[in-house]
C-alpha cells in the first residue's frame, strides 16, 4: 500500500508538472481580420454584391406581387380555365424566385462559394501567421477568444493579438 501511495503521488507530481510546462497564447482573430485592409476592402464587395443579389430577388417578388394583385382584380371576370393559367403562372414564377434565391444565397449557392474564394487566402494567411508566430516562440496551443465564448478568463499577457497584426504588417 506504501509503494502505492508513493507510486501515486510520483505520478501526480509528474503529470503536474507536465502539464504547468505547456506553453499557451490567446489571440482575437477577429481583431487581426478586422486590422487588416484587404479584408474589409473583401467584406466590402461581398456586402455590395449580396446587396445587387437582394434587389434582384425583392424586384422579381414585387413582380409576381403585381401579377397577383392584378389577378385579385380580375378575377371575378374570368372562367375558370383562365384562373387556372394565371395562378399556375404565379406559382411558376414564384418557384422560378426561390430557386434562384437558394442558387444565390444557399449554403453551396454563388454568394457563399465567391466568399469562401476571396476570403481563404486571406484567412490562410492570417492562420499561418499565427501558426509561424506560435512556433517561433514556443507555444503549445493558441486559442482564438474572438470564436470561442466558453473561454472565461485569460491573462491578457497572453494575448498576442497585437504581436500578430504587426507581423503581418
Amino acid at each position: 500500500m506504501k509503494r502505492f501511495l508513493i507510486l501515486l503521488a510520483t505520478v501526480l507530481i509528474a503529470s503536474a508538472s507536465t502539464l504547468s510546462a505547456q506553453n499557451y497564447m490567446v489571440v482575437n482573430s477577429q481583431k487581426i481580420f478586422q486590422s487588416m485592409k484587404e479584408y474589409n476592402n473583401t467584406i466590402e464587395e461581398l456586402n455590395a454584391l449580396s446587396e445587387q443579389y437582394q434587389q434582384k430577388v425583392d424586384e422579381a417578388y414585387a413582380q409576381i406581387e403585381e401579377m397577383y394583385n392584378a389577378y385579385q382584380q380580375e378575377r371575378a371576370n374570368m372562367s375558370a380555365a383562365v384562373r387556372q393559367t394565371r395562378e399556375d403562372a404565379i406559382i411558376s414564377n414564384e418557384k422560378k424566385v426561390a430557386e434562384y434565391q437558394e442558387q444565390v444565397f444557399g449554403t453551396g449557392g454563388t454568394l457563399m462559394q465567391t466568399r469562401i474564394e476571396k476570403l481563404k487566402p486571406i484567412q490562410d494567411k492570417v492562420f499561418e501567421a499565427i501558426e509561424k508566430y506560435a512556433k517561433a516562440n514556443g507555444f503549445d496551443l493558441v486559442l482564438d477568444i474572438a470564436s470561442n465564448p466558453t473561454i472565461l478568463y485569460y491573462t491578457p499577457s497572453a494575448d498576442r493579438t497585437e504581436q500578430i497584426i504587426n507581423q503581418l504588417k
